[in-house]
């Protein structure tokens, strides 16, 4: 079982970060349910994942394994918008609700591109702060994967800028829902 060793300290480097955007895509789908006939749902995916690569340093009774690098993938990788069935594919109303949510997965990706200062800084801190892990035989080096990827994660900056994120996801809606007056879905239903 991996231990942590002073003796690895030694061997600690600082890890070089790269962060990359998934690639992304829309879903358009129809409840059978009814929704509300004014407002459609974007519901968005976000991931972070994190690849990470190893640098071990064989020492007198077993091996140093640390982080040398960190390849994280943070973004959203998947938009479901969802618009009432009543609003047929095409159509006026269709068209001015999908442009609506169309909105708001522009301010989702603009989150993202806002934070990459902040993403990049936290991933490095998360990094930089995990310590090499000492393990008497290479047997437990997908251990000793697993631990210094855990303690990454667990990072306190990884789940603040996480939580920032978040939050700043709900203004931004917020302000699209706030200034939309809806008309143009009205003009839609006055043209009929």
């Amino acid at each position: 079982m991996p231990v942590y060793a002073d003796d690895c300290i030694a061997y600690k480097l600082t890890p070089k970060i790269t962060i990359d955007n998934p690639a992304w895509v829309k879903e358009v789908v129809q409840p059978l349910e009814p929704m509300d006939l004014w407002h459609g749902n974007v519901v968005a995916t976000l991931v972070d994942n994190y690849e990470i690569i190893a640098d071990v340093t064989s020492i007198e009774d077993g091996f140093c394994i640390g982080l040398k690098s960190v390849h994280a993938i943070i973004g959203y990788s998947d938009f479901s918008v969802r618009i009432d069935i009543r609003h047929l594919p095409n159509t006026c109303s269709y068209d001015a609700v999908l442009a609506h949510e169309d909105q708001h997965i522009r301010q989702y990706l603009s989150v993202i591109d806002d934070f990459k200062e902040d993403l990049h800084k936290s991933v490095f801190v998360a990094a930089d702060s995990v310590m090499p892990i000492f393990v008497p035989d290479m047997e437990y080096f997908d251990v000793a994967m697993d631990e210094l990827n855990k303690e990454l994660q667990a990072h306190p900056d990884l789940i603040l800028i996480k939580q920032k994120i978040k939050a700043e996801e709900e203004i931004r809606n917020k302000r699209v829902d706030n200034l939309d007056t809806g008309a143009g879905l009205k003009k839609c239903f006055d043209n009929k």
